[in-house]
């Protein structure tokens, strides 16, 4: 690949082949439909975010993460914590302008939901996004972008040429239903072998012109608006095109040439160019760091082409002490996806409650309050169901009455079985808080019984589920439970301890065995996940097990097609 070749732009050509239905996926696609979403629901804070975070508003995500902190502590939706945000003295000047261009956009398109016809609204929401001139020197990039949109349209008119009388609101919330699930969620795929590191150089520096040439034209779109940051905005810019040439000029190295020794070279001749911003921004690009990394994955290839952040999001981590404060869910949903860790426990995206998870709620708060009331009977156990369930969110759909039933049936089966186990239940919802290195662990376990069998004092951990049920083998990663068992050991010292899950609604107990090892793997895993945490480690890890459970799919980059 040459130098002119590098320089040169393809030229424009019709939109490339496509999977029917995958333009839904694709980034220009998705924040349309989440600008739909969070104007006819303030409340889904996850689209909130995801409009805040892309252009053309591109909130850095330390004021998104001092956004929604703002908004919490005063119980706000995150759209009316956007306003109060502008008077806070803790959001910088320059997050204050791009959250006032936020929130004039969320006027003038909420002025007219409910005016113009559902496809007209949508196409004036494109065009005051600016969607349709965000590629300027990426002629292919633009030709599939405009395609994409145009399906999106079409998909609009369609929807309201088969319901005359819909309205906007209608519409986004069909647009929400024909969504493709994330490419993660299909089954996985054999790992391709990886390429020898000239080819991973040519495919770096291919992903790295095009997200050049992306962000070189959002720059030049907000060159005309007044901003306290526009020389930063310049300064990434420039810096990008330098990573541009350096790039050309190892591909181009004296044959025989060392990487080491080429990037060594080229650095020192490009910094002689630079301003002191430049500079600094061009010495903390990770992007050196990949390009040695022979070894590397694709992720880390890809993640020296995410545009660096100035500030850290180190003060919104839940720090304790030199550690972190984690729970075994934290560590779960951290090993399950970083990124999904990231908006949950560090971002701290509000999600709404699921029927189910609401459900479950309910079964564990009757169970709790049923052992600590020192309650007999099955008819004080059904009594508590109702008292609960009213104060619930639930009601009495069919479907909810139908989940009613099951709770009923599950409590029943419930209590004839704990009054026919030699076991003796001795503490419920009993905390653990312990050190594991320098970090802080802390829970609850649902039920400790104290079993009879044998001459050695044995105790039982369970922990209440109302999912479906998992057999011992599909439990065998589980570290929730082992988890447990050290907890027992180091805060309450209780040195021997059997863990099974309850799967209340099947009347199903799992015992999940261990052994010694346990304890070692636990301490490994949870060193491995607070170093990933505190080292702000938070790329997607996308399956099918994850993605399908996940409240973020709106924000998330991995579900981009």
């Amino acid at each position: 690949m040459t130098s002119s070749e590098i320089a040169q732009a393809p030229p424009a050509g019709p939109p490339r082949e496509e999977q029917p239905g995958s333009f839904l996926k694709r980034a220009e696609v998705r924040d349309a439909l989440a600008w739909m979403r969070l104007l006819i629901d303030p409340t889904e804070a996850a689209a909130v975010v995801r409009a805040l975070a892309r252009p053309p508003i591109e909130l850095r995500q330390v004021d998104l993460a001092r956004v929604i902190a703002l908004a919490r502590r005063r119980k706000l939706d995150l759209v009316l914590g956007l306003t109060a945000a502008i008077e806070s003295p803790q959001v910088p000047p320059e997050a204050r302008e791009r959250i006032q261009r936020f929130l004039e956009l969320h006027r003038s398109a909420a002025a007219e939901l409910d005016t113009v016809e559902p496809d007209v609204f949508l196409s004036r929401l494109v065009d005051r996004l600016g969607m349709r001139s965000r590629p300027l020197l990426a002629p292919q990039e633009a030709a599939d972008q405009r395609a994409s949109l145009e399906r999106l349209r079409a998909l609009a008119v369609g929807f309201v040429a088969a319901n005359p009388r819909s309205s906007t609101r209608d519409l986004a919330r069909h647009l929400a239903t024909v969504v493709p699930p994330s490419r993660a969620e299909g089954p996985a795929e054999e790992q391709e072998p990886e390429p020898p590191p000239e080819d991973r150089l040519e495919t770096t520096l291919r992903l790295l012109r095009e997200e050049v040439l992306d962000s070189v034209a959002r720059i030049g779109g907000r060159l005309s608006e007044l901003r306290l940051d526009t020389d930063l905005d310049i300064s990434h810019g420039v810096v990008r095109f330098l990573e541009l040439l350096k790039l050309s000029a190892l591909l181009q190295r004296p044959e025989g040439q060392e990487l080491d020794e080429a990037l060594a070279d080229v650095n020192t001749r490009l910094l002689g160019a630079t301003t002191p911003l430049q500079r600094e921004i061009f010495q903390t690009s990770t992007l050196d760091d990949t390009l040695l990394d022979v070894e590397g994955d694709e992720r880390a290839r890809a993640q020296a082409l995410v545009p660096r952040e100035e500030h850290s999001l180190g003060p919104f981590l839940p720090r304790k002490g030199v550690g972190l404060a984690l729970s075994a869910s934290d560590i779960q949903t951290y090993r399950s996806c970083p990124l999904r860790y990231k908006f949950a426990r560090v971002l701290r995206i509000p999600t709404e409650q699921t029927v189910h998870q609401r459900f479950g709620i309910v079964v564990h708060q009757v169970l709790e309050r049923y052992h600590s009331e020192d309650a007999q009977t099955l008819a004080q156990m059904l009594e508590l169901l109702e008292v609960v369930w009213r104060r619930s969110a639930l009601g009495e759909s069919p479907y909810e009455l139908e989940l009613m039933g099951k709770a009923r049936a599950a409590l029943s089966r419930y209590h004839a079985r704990l009054g026919a186990e030699p076991a003796k239940p001795v503490w419920f919802e009993r905390a653990f808080a312990f050190r594991l290195g320098p970090h802080h662990l802390r829970g609850r376990v649902d039920r400790v019984d104290l079993l009879t069998d044998g001459a050695q004092e044995q105790y039982e951990l369970i922990d209440y589920k109302t999912s479906r049920p998992k057999t011992a083998e599909q439990l065998a990663d589980d570290i929730q439970l082992s988890l447990y068992a050290l907890a027992a050991r180091e805060a309450w010292q209780l040195e021997s301890s059997q863990q099974a899950y309850y799967y209340v609604l099947d009347d199903l107990k799992v015992p999940v065995p261990r052994d010694e090892r346990d304890a070692a793997a636990v301490t490994e895993i949870v060193l491995e996940v607070g170093e990933g945490i505190l080292g702000q480690s938070f790329e997607p890890t996308p399956s099918r097990a994850a993605c399908s459970i996940c409240d973020y799919r709106i924000v998330c980059p991995a579900a981009e097609g």
